[in-house]
């Protein structure tokens, strides 16, 4: 039942499915992973951005395999995805990663800040920190664009 309708999909856009097979399956590493470390579930990481493997890697890589494959690796189409996937991980690596590192040392100041009682930034009372983890190391990059090439040419071609 679950081949028939994994083949279904993939005839009506091998691309696609292909590129949505291997960013589901790095958000399910990536679950797996903090339940093995942190001995912990946390669900963020099933949709969450950041940490390892890099799911955006992972989906821009099997998308340009996918796209090689079933258009040829000559075709326009396969040249996007192929400059459109190192944008996305060149920005995963880059700016992502620190707005990341900015966000780790503001939440530090502001936990400095409220731990004086500073009533001089009454912005910082609602105790909302900013998100640390949104962007990726060049190993989680790496190792998410390993596992979307993985899956790009494991996938049956239609």
């Amino acid at each position: 039942m679950l081949m028939h309708l994994l083949t279904t999909a993939l005839n009506w856009n091998f691309v696609l499915v292909t590129a949505i097979s291997a960013s589901l399956t790095a958000q399910l590493i990536k679950v797996l992973l903090n339940l093995f470390i942190f001995h912990r579930f946390i669900a963020e990481r099933m949709w969450g951005a950041g940490g390892m493997p890099s799911s955006h890697s992972a989906t821009v890589c099997a998308m340009v395999v996918a796209t090689g494959r079933y258009c040829g690796v000559n075709s326009a189409v396969f040249a996007v995805a192929a400059v459109l996937s190192i944008i996305v991980m060149y920005d995963a690596m880059g700016v992502r990663y620190e707005t990341g590192e900015q966000a780790k040392l503001l939440n530090r100041m502001f936990t400095e800040w409220m731990d004086q009682g500073s009533e001089a930034l009454p912005f910082l009372k609602n105790g909302k920190k900013l998100k640390e983890m949104v962007g990726h190391t060049p190993i989680e990059v790496l190792t998410g664009a390993v596992l979307g090439i993985l899956i790009g040419f494991a996938m049956p071609m239609p």
